[in-house]
């Protein structure tokens, strides 16, 4: 037994002293063979120096450039390094500064980022304070003059299209997707800046640089051994056309809506207009925090992207696929014909058609080209009554799966972040909304495209894509190569044929033979061009806000689509223009004048008094004001506390501005 003992003794004793020699062993080799930590401590002496690579460039698809880069050089600070005999003098006239305001900002940089750990003391500073501060950076021990290039954006373009980049935020970094990102660097927010971020961003480098007894930089430490070299960001090439975006913008100034072009043969987006726009340079530079709050405020969101984001009914632009689905139901053929005397009567109400003579819904074409409300209606009623489904619910699910298939009621994967997906109801949400009592009376304007389905400008461009290619489309994207590599792997999806449910070619020729005549006699004259088939469809939709309640009737938005030419197309084209009537009017002009621009690359002498009119058009209403005002004030209630949102009604007497509101609405739109 005491043998015994005494051997764990001597096992303890090894293990203890084998323990503390491999500590010390450690220590002794950090200490003197290990170059990374001897840095660390060393770093009075040695000069850590974080370099920020610029930014891949984005071009158009002629190689014009779009987005590129700008040498600025940020002033940061490492409070603590900052406290060891400094000048603040000698530093405030170096900077053009005060006392007061090196104050301030020295407590701005601790908030932010603590005592050891450096921050941006200054932002951008001008050539002339980093010339002074050059001069005399040696004296002012815990400061760095770091290079960084910030976006330039050469035309006032595309805004909500590129995006632009902020510095990483403390949630952010919280984050696994940021774990790679230290305080003070910059990311992509919103748009491609934000969709592209891995390819765009680079790879920060981080050199040592070895400082003499005055505190200046002398040479690399080590010959660089230690160095990571900054890698500046993968370029990006765009389907987008930056002359036709521009000239899409100047189309829809002082207009609210959305005008998207794509190109039906790649998926290609050609344009993404979303007005008001803004200039894209306003979020970039010191202002940009002061610009961005403006614009956030702004009564027309212009920082909304209602290309992608913003959900209208489709109005008429939505009777080509519901005849689609008739003729592949097989409930109509290419001539059936509906007596359509001004009016739809079988439901038991009147719903209105624009036309009152016998004969305009005689065939599919005919009806395609008047627009008749009847004969669509009616049609839709056929699909999901059809008697092989055996009731309504079955048939209005397969009509749920028709218009999914064609890319509604769900985002197309568009190379944007948050884009969101309209409406399409399906068989559970009627029967939430009717407690399973309906039939196919209850929707039929889903047949013309009001009621209980909306899209966005981009989900009906890319319909007009399914139709233009008679059955199939690409995911709608801009990014048409990464570092000049059209098949680079983070495009792949985009690659992809998605074919839409079993249509036959017949089907789709004869809606687009419809569409034609739209343009040649039909409801869409305005879009004719001289030697080009152009198929479309005009839409006038019903609009209706919720404010403080109740329910308005404003004026309404006015739609177009279309694609050309008919054979072998080369672009498709969805427009909007909120608050200005017919179809015909104002978004069809601007989707006519795109498709000539993208062309022919110029517009006939003989049509721009069409361009002219569009320019100089003021179509946002002055209810887009109140009615913002309204919401406003509403969500500041909410906010402060003052009134439940599900009691806001009851209580809305007693706010007076409330009350304003709601009179001036009653008196100039009721």
């Amino acid at each position: 037994m005491p043998l015994a003992a005494n051997s764990r003794e001597l096992v303890l004793k090894i293990i203890f002293v084998s323990v503390a020699v491999v500590i010390l062993s450690r220590l002794f080799f950090l200490q003197l063979f290990e170059d990374k930590y001897k840095v660390m401590a060393n770093d009075i002496a040695i000069l850590r120096k974080v370099v920020y690579p610029p930014r891949g460039v984005i071009y158009d698809r002629k190689g014009k450039v779009m987005l590129n880069n700008e040498v600025v050089y940020d002033l940061v600070v490492t409070p603590v390094e900052a406290k060891k005999n400094q000048d603040t003098i000698k530093f405030c006239e170096a900077l053009g500064i005060d006392t007061g305001m090196y104050s301030k900002m020295m407590t701005k940089a601790i908030n932010k980022g603590g005592w050891v750990r450096q921050t941006v003391f200054l932002e951008e500073l001008s050539p002339a304070q980093a010339a002074r501060f050059q001069e005399n950076i040696f004296l002012f021990n815990g400061f760095q003059m770091v290079e960084r290039n910030i976006r330039s954006y050469p035309d006032p373009y595309a805004g909500v299209v590129l995006g632009y980049i902020g510095e990483v935020s403390p949630a952010m970094l919280r984050k696994d997707r940021f774990k790679s990102y230290n305080q003070g660097d910059y990311v992509g927010i919103d748009g491609l800046e934000a969709q592209y971020e891995e390819v765009l961003r680079g790879q920060r480098g981080i050199y040592f640089i070895e400082k003499d007894n005055f505190n200046r930089p002398r040479d690399s430490y080590k010959g660089g051994i230690l160095d990571t070299p900054a890698v500046a960001g993968r370029s990006i090439e765009l389907y987008l056309d930056a002359e036709l975006q521009a000239y899409g913008e100047k189309l829809m100034v002082n207009k609210l809506g959305s005008v998207v072009a794509i190109d039906p043969a790649t998926g290609g987006i050609l344009a993404m207009v979303s007005s008001p726009s803004y200039d894209p340079n306003l979020l970039r530079g010191k202002e940009r925090s002061k610009n961005f709050g403006k614009l956030f405020l702004d009564a027309t969101k212009p920082l909304f992207n209602r290309a992608m984001k913003g959900s209208y009914n489709p109005g008429s632009t939505q009777k080509p696929l519901t005849a689609l689905v008739a003729l592949d139901e097989g409930v109509i053929t290419p001539s059936y014909g509906y007596p359509c005397g001004g009016g739809y009567y079988a439901c038991g109400k009147r719903i209105g058609c624009t036309h009152s003579g016998g004969g305009h819904a005689a065939n599919l074409r005919l009806a395609l080209a008047n627009s008749c409300n009847s004969y669509f209606c009616h049609i839709y009623r056929l699909s999901v009554d059809k008697r092989e489904y055996g009731n309504v619910k079955k048939g209005l699910h397969k009509f749920y799966e028709h218009m999914y298939s064609f890319g509604l009621g769900h985002p197309v994967g568009v190379d944007l972040p948050s884009e969101t997906g309209g409406t399409l109801f399906d068989v559970k949400d009627y029967d939430k909304m009717y407690n399973g009592s309906w039939n196919s009376c209850t929707n039929l304007f889903v047949g013309m495209g009001q009621g209980e389905i909306a899209s966005t400008p981009l989900q009906m461009a890319n319909s007009m894509c399914i139709i233009a290619n008679r059955g199939y489309y690409y995911i709608p994207h801009f990014v048409k190569s990464v570092a000049k590599n059209p098949k680079d792997p983070i495009l792949n999806k985009y690659l992809e044929k998605h074919t839409v449910t079993h249509i036959p070619d017949a089907a789709f020729e004869v809606v687009g033979l419809g569409m034609m005549d739209v343009v040649d006699r039909g409801t869409g004259t305005v879009a004719k061009l001289p030697g080009v088939e152009v198929c479309a469809k005009t839409g006038t939709v019903e609009n209706k806000a919720l404010v403080n309640g109740q329910v308005m009737k404003l004026q309404n938005h006015s739609v177009f689509v279309a694609y050309a030419p008919r054979i072998n197309p080369k672009i498709a084209i969805a427009v909007i223009v909120e608050n200005s009537g017919y179809g015909a009017t104002w978004a069809g002009p601007v989707a006519s004048l795109m498709i000539e621009k993208y062309m022919y690359d110029s517009v006939a002498t003989s049509r721009k008094y069409l361009e002219e009119k569009l320019i100089n058009a003021l179509l946002i209403p002055k209810y887009t004001y109140i009615i913002d005002s309204a919401t406003r004030l509403r969500d500041k209630l909410i906010w402060e506390r003052k009134v439940d949102r599900k009691k806001y009604e009851d209580n809305l007497k007693h706010y007076r501005d409330s009350i304003m509101i709601r009179q001036w609405i009653k008196k100039n739109l009721m």
